[in-house]
């Protein structure tokens, strides 16, 4: 494991100490007017990041029924293209497509596929727009719905999109959604039909005592957020949130959102009938991102959020990221195979991240660095032991935007094994180092 770090250290050095020179792609866009006053465009975007990455897998990992306790990987872990036209005055449209986590595991020719397809009509400019169509309007809290393109960590805190790949299509809803903002108040609600769970691209679990997704026809999920945005607002032209700055903001927000949906989830209970429940989950957070010297836009990044999550009784859902793992044998734990962990449960949730970045022009005529670390507290009905996940890294921002960026990040998690009386507790721990270089425009 050192070994393989330092190698990927050292690598990122050397490809780092060639980029910065080449100060390409910096505040590049793709934009075509359609009257004079650039009121009405049309704009194309792109971003793409690819992970090399050496991982601890977890005890009983296999790859294609071959036991592997560690593996060596490379994938693109996003590829986006992204259209969006605001037609008129009133009118816009937004739609992204691309790929997610595909890897030396993944199926030959399997790929791109439609993230975003909506239109938007502004029944006032700023105070209330009303849209429809496939999107991630999200409620819930900041990094429900993450601008990809400008993470600071290589990673949003994934568990605040508690339904990715279960009844959406990575984050992305159905839904008829209304936002606008009011003096300070920023905020957007969703009516949404979820997708059916017999689709999931995971294996739907047969009912049982422990509360899982109802396969039952789905209801209406109803989701909503609410940012008091005291100091520079953000824009909300598209639904992702914005993960640093770099010190060309000063903001501080704070949060709150819920989503809710009825008879979403389903146990037996001890006479053997079924129960329905409802899904039930409720976030605050506030967001801080400022330059700490205006002259040279040293600036700090922090985030700090809670999340009550109720999916029913002891509701748990291991989530492992691009996995280089794809099944475990018999000596397999709770986490299932490769990076995978308990992400997701019934439960309270604290999650923490904060970065620094230093000043523009560190390295030679464009590139800087941000350090960060970031955390996530989960106590689940489900774990006897908190799930503790810590991790760390730094971004090379070569242009000092992120446009070409080469990031490094060591990440720690924990395995849980169940005993004999069925007590879930804390085993072991893994790591896994992953480096990713990003190029969008």
């Amino acid at each position: 494991m050192k070994k393989i770090t330092l190698l990927l250290i050292l690598g990122f050095m050397a490809i780092g100490s060639q980029l910065q020179a080449q100060n390409f792609l910096k505040d590049r866009k793709l934009k075509w007017n359609f009257n004079e006053e650039g009121t009405h465009y049309v704009q194309l975007s792109l971003v793409g990041q690819t992970w090399v990455r050496y991982t601890e897998n977890n005890p009983g990992s296999t790859i294609f029924g071959s036991p592997q306790a560690h593996a060596f990987d490379i994938g693109v872990r996003r590829w986006r293209i992204t259209l969006l036209s605001q037609v008129t005055d009133r009118v816009y449209v937004f739609t992204q497509f691309g790929m997610n986590n595909f890897s030396s595991s993944s199926k030959q020719f399997s790929g791109f596929f439609i993230h975003d397809a909506y239109a938007e009509y502004a029944i006032h400019k700023k105070g209330l727009l009303v849209g429809a169509g496939l999107s991630g309007w999200n409620g819930l809290s900041r990094y429900a719905s993450p601008s990809v393109g400008s993470l600071m960590t290589l990673d949003a805190p994934l568990y605040q999109q508690v339904t990715n790949g279960v009844n959406d299509q990575f984050l992305r809803k159905l839904s008829v959604h209304f936002k606008g903002k009011i003096i300070k108040l920023d905020y957007r609600l969703a009516i949404t039909k979820p997708m059916a769970i017999q689709n999931t691209v995971s294996p739907v679990k047969p009912l049982g005592v422990i509360s899982d997704f109802s396969t039952e026809p789905t209801t209406v999920q109803g989701q909503g957020y609410f940012m008091w945005q005291f100091f520079d607002q953000e824009s909300n032209l598209t639904p992702y949130t914005t993960g640093s700055y770099l010190g060309k903001k000063k903001v501080l927000n704070v949060g709150t959102g819920f989503i809710v949906q009825p008879n979403a989830m389903w146990h037996l209970n001890a006479k053997n009938d079924t129960n329905r429940t409802h899904m039930k989950l409720f976030a605050a957070d506030v967001f801080y991102d400022a330059p700490l010297n205006k002259e040279t836009l040293s600036a700090i990044t922090a985030y700090a959020s809670y999340h009550y999550l109720d999916l029913g009784p002891k509701y748990l859902r291991d989530v492992g990221v691009m996995n280089p793992a794809n099944g475990a044998d018999a000596s397999g734990t709770l986490n299932g195979g490769g990076n995978a962990f308990p992400m997701v449960g019934t439960g309270s949730t604290v999650y923490a991240q904060v970065g620094y970045k230093f000043k523009d022009n560190l390295i030679g005529k464009t590139a800087t660095l941000q350090p960060f670390a970031a955390t996530q507290i989960g106590l689940f009905q489900a774990l006897t032991d908190p799930m503790v996940m810590a991790e760390a890294g730094f971004n090379l921002f070569v242009t000092g935007t992120h446009n070409s960026k080469l990031s490094l990040m060591y990440q720690n998690r924990p395995v849980f094994s169940t005993n004999v009386a069925g007590v879930s507790y804390q085993s072991d721990r893994k790591s896994m180092v992953v480096m990713q270089y990003q190029v969008s425009f």
